[in-house]
């Protein structure tokens, strides 16, 4: 980071935009604890994400499949095998479905630690550390009190929490790239922040967009002071639109079995939605979610917006009403965005003419921080004042007990809940998607009785094998394969 240029006049901590002095009345020159304050920040961030995150775990609250195929496709890399999810069908190849080479970075560790429980430690230290330069950003240009405000916002901001009590997602690598590339802009380092954006491409197809919409405000931003970095940035802005073409058109369908691309009925008609209008007041209300409790509408005033538009430009054009929303882990890409846009807007309209736009500056950075604090008491984040969340129900603890009569490398077909306690040493495979293969075992979660007689149910998606009842707990049932 670049020193400020000293003054023949020192200025002092009167000045609300000067960050405090560091030099205490000795003279002897100290550490700067204002470069520890983002990392510190971060580090209470990842306790708190780690400890809501595994408990969800702990207690069986998984909602998805995500978690297991995410397990199966890195447990493929720690064995130097191709990144099969057996979850989407029998031998199914990830890079037909997402293309997000960027998990195997987890391999190693994974390796190490093989659990589910791992990818969850790995995402919320992910997302933990892309506090580190909002908070960094915004103490340069608002002052450390103000950039820890910011901080505070951003870390406890809705969207991060809905992502960290979802399953494991690729998207927890975008978070921090997309935030250190976002300050190495507003520091004018025009190379740094592309260099920060270039690997989105490597996280999910879509994000070639997000590297296009970085690189064309880097160019913008660049074009006076910088005319080579501003050509070089066109380039890259270039790269990511034939990254995301290359991509959809011709990577994901040479590993897709049937060579498309499966999700580009999600913006199709045909798939039961009705275009971009669809949902309006759904749309409209995640709008106002991202602009008023996280930047009190000032981020509007900053070009860094721009590089939400390809996000909430998908999600919108699709007809599939879970992108619409704020649940899930959809937001949480934006939140760095959103938030660095604030801080841009705030830098700038500090100088402003108007008294009141000025007033408003001043106070907004306390307001934003204060309404995440508020908000936090309904979001995720809550759950760590509860004292359920650091136990492991009993419930729990009898359903491991039933899965673990499954032995290693066995074949299982399952559903959700069992999921997460099998893909770390089974070959699992989603109920009613075997494609043909008898499985050693069925495990399914029953306790909303929504199999009458699940022996019988077996036998349907199995006419020609035979499975008993092994054994049950609190809803969820064993079924093994009977041979001879």
């Amino acid at each position: 980071m670049p020193t400020p240029a000293t003054s023949a006049t020192p200025k002092t901590s009167s000045d609300p935009h000067i960050p405090d002095p560091a030099t205490p009345s000795g003279g002897q020159a100290q550490p700067d604890p204002g470069r520890r304050e983002p990392w510190l920040l971060a580090a209470a961030l990842f306790v708190g994400y780690a400890i809501v995150s595994v408990g969800r775990y702990r207690h069986l609250g998984q909602r998805s499949w995500d978690l297991g195929i995410f397990e199966q496709v890195i447990r493929s890399y720690a064995h130097l095998q191709a990144p099969i999810a057996d979850l989407k069908g029998p031998g199914f190849n990830i890079l037909g479905d997402h293309f997000s080479p960027v998990t195997a970075l987890l391999a190693p560790l994974y390796r190490v630690f093989p659990s589910p429980v791992t990818l969850l430690v790995a995402q919320a230290a992910l997302f933990a550390l892309s506090a580190v330069p909002v908070t960094r950003a915004a103490a340069r240009l608002l002052g450390r009190r103000r950039g820890l405000a910011i901080g505070v916002a951003y870390g406890l901001s809705w969207g991060l929490q809905q992502a960290v009590d979802f399953d494991f997602h690729e998207i927890c690598f975008a978070v921090p790239l997309i935030a250190f590339s976002l300050e190495a802009m507003l520091a004018k380092r025009w190379r740094a922040a592309l260099l920060w954006a270039i690997p989105l491409v490597l996280v999910k197809e879509d994000l070639g967009f997000t590297l296009t919409a970085i690189a064309l405000v880097v160019a913008w931003r660049a074009r006076q002071g910088s005319p080579l970095a501003s050509r070089y940035a066109i380039g890259v802005a270039v790269f990511g639109v034939v990254a995301v073409a290359a991509t959809l058109l011709l990577v994901i369908p040479s590993f897709n079995s049937a060579g498309t691309y499966d999700y580009w009925n999600k913006v199709s008609k045909s798939s039961g939605g009705g275009g971009p209008f669809d949902g309006l007041d759904t749309k409209l209300r995640t709008l106002c979610w991202l602009l008023i409790p996280t930047t009190g509408l000032l981020a509007l005033r900053s070009p860094l917006l721009l590089v939400a538009l390809p996000t909430i430009g998908w999600r919108f054009v699709s007809s599939y009403p879970q992108y619409w929303g704020t649940d899930w882990h959809y937001n949480a890409v934006l939140m760095p965005i959103v938030v660095l846009a604030l801080v841009d807007a705030l830098d700038t309209s500090r100088h402003s003419t108007r008294a009141w736009l000025r007033s408003y500056v001043h106070h907004l950075p306390a307001a934003v921080a204060a309404a995440s604090l508020a908000l936090t008491t309904s979001l995720p984040l809550a759950a760590l004042t509860e004292s359920e969340i650091y136990r492991k129900p009993a419930r729990v603890t009898a359903i491991e007990r039933l899965l673990a009569q499954v032995p290693d490398n066995a074949s299982v077909e399952a559903n959700i809940a069992p999921i997460s306690r099998l893909t770390s040493r089974c070959r699992v495979f989603w109920v009613s998607n075997t494609r043909g293969i008898n499985p050693d075992f069925i495990a399914l979660d029953n306790s909303r009785k929504r199999y009458r007689d699940v022996e019988a149910y077996a036998h349907a998606l199995h006419p020609r094998a035979q499975y008993a009842i092994k054994g049950t707990a609190y809803g969820v049932v064993l079924l093994e394969r009977r041979t001879g």
